[in-house]
């Protein structure tokens, strides 16, 4: 790198970076702005550049860069900016992926909905998972690939370029004007985009989204790992991935007791989308012609929520149907009256579910469910409808075996799936697993062809951690559903006017032990629209007492199932995201850990309550 100043400045950077940049898979809302995620954190640091500061006090002090290192955070913020420096780009315009094929399937998507052409260059050989039948034919992304020997004399085309290049070394790396992306795979550390903004500048947005929904960014550790390379020429450590994977896979049977090997994948989301992904595919060849509805709560996780109908606006013949699940809808009501209409409309059904729900943590009666989910229906011809996939977010509840021999799905087909960033990993990384029961073992190879497919696996780190850590999870989850229920209990005795959404004791004897729960504080006013005003005033209020009195345990962030302290977060402004206004919940959301000072905690709420008059 020619700028001695920023190669400098960047080797301060990485001898002195605070270890959550590291170690930490969600951030502060309380030091962050969506509308200004990665900006704010950029101009701060900006600042910094230009004061030659990089004390690891300053560097802790930035603020949040996005909320949940999922989406992008601190050590990916700093290789974009960095690298935009050395190319003389805005920031904006570099996006690392940990994947290497899916910024290629971001740009496809957006040209499919623009009408575009695509033209895919490459001067190597394409990555071996890039199988272009499939993406035509399941994703129904078009393109061109052309394997040519140089950049010079290229005929016209009309639409847009991408220039996939092969294992560039960062320090070589350079801008290619002749196209409008250039992706540059970095081996299993993913891959950066680098955007053209001639012309392209709304790629941005779109690019980045699908990094939001359907992958992860370049995880810590490898854009640590890329740095490193880049500035001090150090090569990554060797590392067992088959070995970290088989720990892995004994760790999540040992639990689940389910009868198929676990796919573990980069998050949460990623294993939902080639879970999704698989099922369309295994759909579109056993049943033709048929539509496919992807059956789905409007307010459950906004990701879920999200990705589903990104998938519904892209794939023709797929559409989403609500499955209204909290509140006074009934799970079960509703899955009887959605798979009544399917039937009706001989589509092939794919429920997703969260179980407990979130944010309400409520439980639906299973054997009804179950017996739901068997019923044999027939189409308007008199056949057999097409039974459903129950597709379970188990994240709330990982403990419980529902897919085991006998269990309390193993007579449907089912795959459940839990986000590895909650109490699996304890909060240490992001990684997402997926197992499914018998009557679902078929569907598994789609699935993992569809992980393959998308680079979305766990990385060797990821799976290293979880391997660690799940031996101890029965444990916590345990001992922070004790604290949850004595936290519970504390409010209701001295607040009982508060409506508390937690599962009951009988369900918990059952098994159903999340450490999570919803608070619905009383509010006042002399119309529905006042009193909503005060409850959200009430919801941050609390929070902020409980960040500010105990910072070194409460935290304003979407988390659940961390090793030590609380976490709130208000579902309607985070998890809710980009789930409609109406049906957006702006209660406050409460996850206790294992460890924490819980009466310190009491004592805020009981402080909370004086200086409010509740």
């Amino acid at each position: 790198m020619k700028d001695s100043k920023l190669t400098t400045y960047l080797k301060n950077i990485l001898a002195n970076y605070p270890q959550d940049w590291i170690n930490l898979t969600t951030h502060r809302l309380d030091v962050y702005k969506e509308e200004l995620a990665k900006q704010e954190f950029l101009d701060e640091l900006e600042a910094l550049y230009n004061q030659n500061a990089f004390a690891e006090k300053d560097l802790a002090a930035l603020p949040t860069a996005y909320d949940y290192i999922r989406l992008g955070h601190p050590l990916s913020s700093v290789l974009e900016w960095a690298l935009a420096k050395k190319l003389g780009l805005e920031a904006e315009q570099l996006i690392s992926f940990d994947s290497n094929l899916m910024p290629i399937m971001a740009i496809l998507r957006t040209n499919k909905l623009a009408g575009l052409k695509t033209q895919i260059l490459h001067w190597g050989e394409l990555p071996g998972n890039f199988d272009f039948d499939c993406i035509q034919s399941v994703y129904s992304y078009e393109a061109e690939l052309k394997q040519i020997a140089s950049l010079e004399n290229l005929p016209a085309f009309e639409g847009k370029r991408i220039l996939i290049l092969e294992n560039t070394n960062l320090e070589d790396l350079t801008l290619h004007p002749e196209v409008d992306f250039q992706v540059s795979l970095q081996g299993s550390r993913g891959s950066i985009v680098a955007v053209d903004t001639v012309d392209n500048e709304n790629y941005i947005a779109a690019i980045q989204h699908v990094r939001r929904r359907e992958t992860v960014a370049m995880t810590p550790a490898n854009c640590h790992q890329s740095l490193e390379e880049w500035l001090l020429n150090k090569n990554a450590p060797n590392t067992d991935r088959q070995h970290s994977l088989a720990e892995t896979r004994k760790c999540i049977a040992n639990i689940t007791e389910a009868p198929s090997p676990a796919l573990v994948a980069s998050s949460g989301l990623s294993i939902q989308y080639a879970i999704m992904m698989g099922l369309i595919d295994d759909a579109g060849q056993k049943h033709p012609g048929k539509e496919i509805k992807i059956i789905v709560p409007p307010n459950c996780y906004g990701g879920t929520n999200d990705q589903a109908r990104r998938i519904a606006a892209i794939i023709e013949g797929v559409s989403i149907m609500d499955l209204p699940v909290d509140g006074d809808n009934d799970m079960v009501k509703s899955t009887e009256q959605v798979l009544q209409q399917c039937a009706a409309l001989d589509a092939v059904p794919l429920i997703i579910a969260e179980i407990p729900t979130n944010p309400r943590v409520e439980v639906p009666n299973l054997a009804d469910l179950r017996k739901v989910l068997q019923h044999k229906r027939k189409s308007p011809k008199g056949e057999a409808a097409v039974d459903p996939i129950f597709i379970l977010d188990q994240t709330f509840c990982p403990n419980v075996p529902f897919l085991k021999e006998n269990g309390l799905l193993s007579s449907v087909r089912a795959i459940s799936y839990v986000s590895g960033s909650k109490f699996p990993s304890g909060g240490k990384c992001t990684a997402g697993y997926c197992v499914a029961n018998r009557e679902a073992l078929e569907l598994m190879p789609k699935i993992e062809k569809h992980l393959d497919l998308c680079d979305n696996q766990a990385t060797a780190l990821q799976l290293e951690i979880l391997a660690a850590q799940m031996p101890s999870m029965l444990d916590r989850i345990q001992e922070a559903y004790v604290n949850a229920r004595e936290f519970v209990n504390f409010i209701e005795s001295n607040l009982p006017k508060a409506k508390i959404n937690f599962v009951s004791e009988e369900l918990a004897e059952e098994g159903f032990t999340p450490s999570v729960f919803s608070l619905d504080l009383p509010t006042r006013g002399d119309n529905a629209e006042e009193r909503e005003k005060h409850k959200r005033f009430l919801n941050q209020k609390l929070i902020d007492m409980m960040i500010t009195e105990i910072p070194q345990e409460s935290k304003y962030c979407v988390s659940y199932g961390q090793l030590k302290g609380c976490y709130w977060t208000i579902p309607a402004t985070s998890t809710q995201g980009t789930t409609k206004e109406a049906d957006k919940d702006y209660i406050a959301r409460v996850s206790l850990s294992p460890n924490l000072d819980l009466d310190k905690h009491k004592s805020v709420f009981k402080a909370f309550m004086a200086e409010t008059g509740i």
